[in-house]
């Protein structure tokens, strides 16, 4: 194997050599090329070096971006880029108790320990090969961490982020996804009440169903990791919730056992009026990986659709589209 000499080795013997004499003088002329050899090699010791040392570099990187989309390294992210078009499956005075308040006063003292749960509001999206952890201008969506996030903002702080499993952001039903991983993360913390446990998991139900899907309750059951007996109820708690709220003020203190006897209270109370048969139709549309839907119930209108940003003018002009599609469709007035 070829070895070659230290320059500091090199550069040390030259200082130390004597002054030569007129034979050394001739020997060294007759010699003058070889410093030129030398530093030639020199050059191109240098230039592998550096050709390995960028190649390592371009390796890190490209290593640093798939931890990235795998969910294996955090990033920074302002509260502001982050949207939230799932919501919160908590009480709409969440932010009010006493559990937010000490989370807030802890993130202020300590900082945030735990990452929000996102995904690229792109569904292409990949980090920028030169500078993998750059995220500027660049949106998510928000999946899991809302108290994290309303937390930040209100301090004024970056947000710990790291992306779902690519896997879930290209579901075909990301909206169920997106749902089962605000659950299952609230399941871990164990920090939802019987009402709000039940309300989730009758969404999630609602989301997972299709129009003339056949879709039992034990299958629902077992994709979500419950017992089967609690999709029944939370599908009844889910489609009572408005009357729920109006009708108890503490139900989010009940247990399980209260919240049953309050439904079963509900449904025995008499009516004043028969109740008005419930006419409901859907058209869904899948637009690239967003999905659309359009409900009518009883001749209400109602639009739900998921990763959609919109300006104020945006709004406004579709606004008018929905409004002129309802004047030429109108139904004529009776006559007098």
């Amino acid at each position: 194997m070829k070895r070659s000499i230290p320059r500091s080795l090199v550069s040390k013997a030259m200082s130390r050599s004597p002054e030569p004499n007129d034979d050394e003088k001739n020997e060294e002329a007759a010699t003058a090329p070889a410093p030129a050899a030398f530093k030639g090699a020199g050059s191109a010791w240098k230039a592998g070096a550096l050709a390995q040392s960028q190649a390592a570099v371009e390796h890190g990187r490209a290593q640093l971006a798939n931890d990235i989309l795998n969910g294996r390294h955090e990033l920074q992210l302002l509260p502001d880029q982050v949207e939230d078009p799932v919501g919160s499956d908590r009480r709409e005075d969440w932010m009010k108790q006493e559990a937010f308040r000490k989370l807030l006063s802890s993130i202020e003292a300590n900082g945030q320990d735990t990452p929000i749960l996102v995904w690229p509001e792109d569904p292409n999206w990949k980090p920028d090969p030169l500078n993998p952890t750059d995220v500027e201008g660049v949106r998510f969506i928000m999946l899991t961490g809302r108290r994290r996030h309303a937390a930040a903002q209100m301090l004024g702080l970056k947000l710990r982020s790291i992306l779902a499993p690519p896997d879930k952001r290209s579901a075909n039903n990301s909206q169920f996804e997106m749902l089962f991983l605000r659950f299952r993360e609230n399941e871990e913390r164990e920090n939802l009440s019987a009402f709000e446990r039940l309300l989730a998991i009758g969404e999630m139900y609602e989301a997972l169903r299709e129009p003339g899907e056949k879709f039992t309750a034990v299958a629902f059951a077992t994709r979500i990791g419950v017992h089967e007996s609690i999709v029944s109820r939370a599908r009844a708690v889910f489609a009572a919730r408005d009357e729920i709220l109006n009708a108890f003020k503490n139900v989010y203190e009940m247990s399980f056992g209260d919240l049953q006897n309050a439904m079963a209270s509900l449904e025995s109370r008499p009516k004043k009026q028969a109740r008005r048969t419930l006419s409901k139709i859907t058209a869904k549309r899948k637009i690239g990986s967003r999905n659309l839907s359009l409900t009518s119930t009883n001749g209400n209108l109602s639009i739900k659709a998921a990763s959609v940003p919109l300006s104020q003018d945006k709004l406004e002009e579709l606004s008018d589209l929905i409004a002129d599609f309802l004047k030429k469709n109108k139904e004529p007035s009776p006559a007098s």
